[in-house]
């Protein structure tokens, strides 16, 4: 072949690969709060600068563990993992990535700020050995370490010093810094363009180290929160993926010759939290006590709540009622442990009465309207259900946005949460919900600071534990003494619905986590 020849098969290619290359534009009821990758430990955020940046292990289409920035992992001992990192990635600002970023971001995950301590408290030190190998130790023996981290995303630690951000950015005391608004990952996205609650735009990084599988070279993040909004934005072809679909819209857009619907089981339990710390409740017309750190107020309360009806109503039978705050999938999951107390008005008024509350009492109940799916709604029907036994509920509804930082501040009295354990572990679920708060990270999502030193000894245990029959004892052991005391009011697992052109292809994960380099437009 000539060089003429080979110049002209060349731009032949080159004009090839331009028309396949796609534009897909993205819409969801929120946005993702920050573009800090240890800011906020939320699924939306983390899906979406997941795409962006990268761990050291990663997953596969299945939620298998796959390496990402580490190619292998083991253990040289009971305490301590060693990584072996991939050679030849570099940052989006052209850095090379070394072992010196890995030390950095855990050091950054698990410091002043972050609020992914959780996944970093079983760690006592990250060491680098190499430039390409760094060892992890761990506290006490911790076989399920590879699982944890998969969400612990590395930055480059020249661009976090040269930028000031190498503490995480604080939502909870509105605390931004560059990281917040730029980003600088190893990941096969970059960040083109952030304008918070407005659009994210998102290009290809062509640099990126692995084969993409996606024609997708731009994605255009838009929040749409109003549901009549969203569905319209669909059916005129203005967007080219939702999520979540309106439960009343699905059956319409399905209808659409030109849509599909997906829809599957996710592992997301929606449970509502009761501040249990406090001697006096912030939000409360009770005075000089808390009613919360009676089980009986929180056993009156939980059988108050009609989650037939809400199941049937609110969520168009597109949830599943759990008595445990992990679903169906999760490892450890205890089948004949999911029931619940039955629904009864008359119980939970005798309950009420017998602690002293005969009449009911005022609380405030906080609660997102664009992060769950029909969130606020259930939260009105839990209001009027407990309404029934004489408590008023002051509903403060609203955006994520500033509904996070609020409660994740304990700025709260009763609240509602969901909750997908990150490494599809009960462990995960024991120890950022149920365990006691420390500072470590342990009980970081605890938010009514529940406490049982039963269950905190037995989550200790059950990172520990490698014989599996004995974990899960351990761990059906620490959901019964949790489940006992009425320590949350666990509700649903929530469905997942994408809506989506026909010409789009993509991986539906039970995590609701959405990557970009597995999606193709026809």
């Amino acid at each position: 072949m000539t060089l003429r020849h080979s110049l002209i098969a060349a731009a032949l290619a080159l004009a090839c690969g331009s028309a396949l290359a796609a534009t897909l534009r993205v819409a969801n009821q929120g946005d993702s709060n920050s573009m800090d990758p240890h800011s906020l430990n939320e699924s939306l955020q983390l899906s979406f600068t997941g795409n962006v940046y990268e761990p050291l292990i990663g997953r596969d289409k299945k939620l298998g563990l796959a390496p990402a920035l580490a190619t292998k992992w083991s253990a040289t001992s009971p305490t301590v993992w060693r990584f072996e990192l991939r050679k030849g990635v570099t940052f989006h600002g052209g850095e090379k990535f070394t072992a010196d970023d890995v030390v950095f971001s855990f050091k950054r995950a698990a410091g002043e700020g972050s609020d992914m301590k959780g996944y970093t408290s079983a760690i006592k030190e990250v060491r680098k050995v190499d430039d390409f190998t760094v060892d992890i130790e761990t506290s006490s023996p911790f076989p399920i370490l590879p699982d944890v981290i998969s969400l612990v995303y590395i930055m480059n630690k020249s661009w976090c010093e040269t930028n000031k951000a190498e503490k995480p950015v604080d939502r909870r005391k509105g605390i931004e810094n560059a990281a917040s608004f730029r980003t600088n990952g190893t990941g096969p996205f970059r960040t083109k363009e952030r304008q918070p609650t407005t659009r994210t735009v998102l290009v290809r990084n062509f640099n990126y180290w692995a084969k993409v599988e996606s024609n997708v070279d731009e994605v255009i993040f838009t929040p749409i929160g109003n549901d009549a909004t969203r569905v319209a934005a669909m059916l005129s072809g203005e967007i080219d993926v939702m999520e979540p679909v309106p439960l009343q819209d699905a059956e319409r857009l399905k209808g659409s010759s030109n849509l599909k619907v997906l829809q599957g089981p996710e592992l997301r339990t929606i449970f509502l939290g009761m501040d249990q710390k406090r001697d006096e409740l912030l939000f409360s017309s009770v005075k000089g006590k808390n009613p919360f750190k009676d089980i009986r107020v929180r056993r009156a309360f939980y059988q108050a709540i009609d989650i037939e009806t809400i199941r049937t109503r609110v969520m168009r039978n597109a949830a599943t009622p759990t008595g445990l705050m992990v679903a169906p999938g999760i490892k450890g999951f205890v089948a004949e442990l999911n029931k619940r107390p039955p629904h009864d008005v008359e119980a939970a008024r005798k309950l009420m009465a017998e602690a002293g509350y005969p009449n009911g009492f005022e609380v405030g109940m906080n609660c997102p309207n664009d992060r769950y799916v029909n969130d606020g709604e259930i939260c009105q029907a839990v209001a009027a259900n407990l309404a029934r036994i004489g408590v008023k509920i002051n509903l403060q509804a609203e955006s994520k946005a500033t509904y996070f930082p609020k409660i994740l501040s304990r700025n709260t009295s009763f609240y509602m949460l969901g909750w997908t354990p990150g490494t599809y572990d009960s462990h995960n679920a024991l120890s950022n919900l149920m365990a006691t708060p420390t500072e470590k990270g342990q009980g970081l999502f605890n938010l009514g600071s529940y406490s049982n030193a039963k269950v905190d000894e037995l989550t200790l245990k059950i990172q520990s534990e490698t014989d599996e029959a004995k974990r899960n004892a351990m761990i059906a052991e620490a959901f019964k003494l949790h489940t006992d005391d009425f320590g949350h009011i666990p509700l649903h697992q929530q469905a997942l619905a994408w809506a989506m052109k026909k010409n789009v292809e993509l991986v539906q994960l039970p995590d609701n986590f959405m990557p970009f380099k597995w999606i193709v437009v026809k």
